[in-house]
């Protein structure tokens, strides 16, 4: 039988290498979390690791790269809660209904990740000096255009601009976030049926 430690991930990784980039990477996140991102220096962030700086380099080129890893790990734990609940929904309707609920959900319960992931966003930029994160808020409006869409065409949602609704959505729950950001007492399951109320008000098709 073969060594677990010795077993490597298809980026060639060992499994003590995965646990130790995943230490960082949770170090990081609660440093941002914690001093935000202009200060989360790598000796900020080794000390809260209990590591030296020579271990964060060791496995990570940049602190970019490491803060860039940190969000997109949150988006793809996030999206691994959100979907099979999404993909489950029988309706257009309660598919966003899932979206939103199971969002909150994974939210409120990650929320020192999330409060990283919001401030590395903010502020994190390319080479370029362009936003880094485009291409993922451009697959969430993708994902939740689409479910309009079919919405529409299966006669539950009236007729509007699906696009424009879908970054309505977005926008809506990202500035509930920003709200339970700055009071953690915010009760989000209690604001998620409120929100999901008013959406279904909002782009129901009219019955007689």
């Amino acid at each position: 039988m073969r060594n677990e430690t010795s077993r490597t991930d298809r980026g060639g990784r060992s499994f003590i290498e995965q646990a130790r980039r995943a230490q960082i990477i949770e170090a990081a996140a609660a440093t941002v979390a914690e001093v935000g991102y202009a200060k989360a220096s790598l000796a900020r962030i080794a000390q809260r690791g209990g590591i030296s700086k020579g271990v964060l380099t060791y496995h990570f080129a940049t602190k970019d790269e490491m803060l860039r890893l940190a969000a997109t790990q949150f988006f793809d734990d996030a999206w691994a809660y959100m979907a099979p609940r999404i993909t489950a929904a029988d309706s257009a309707a309660s598919k966003i209904h899932a979206w939103i609920s199971a969002e909150l959900e994974y939210v409120a319960a990650h929320r020192t990740q999330f409060l990283a992931m919001s401030d590395i966003v903010a502020n994190h930029r390319d080479h370029h000096g362009h936003h880094a994160f485009a291409q993922e808020f451009d697959e969430e409006l993708t994902g939740l255009h689409d479910i309009l869409v079919q919405g529409q065409h299966q006669g539950e949602f009236r007729d509007f601009d699906a696009y424009r609704v879908a970054n309505i959505l977005s926008r809506t729950i990202e500035g509930l976030l920003t709200s339970w950001a700055w009071d953690p007492n915010l009760d989000l399951a209690q604001e998620a049926t409120v929100l999901l109320d008013f959406i279904d008000h909002a782009i129901r098709a009219e019955t007689s």
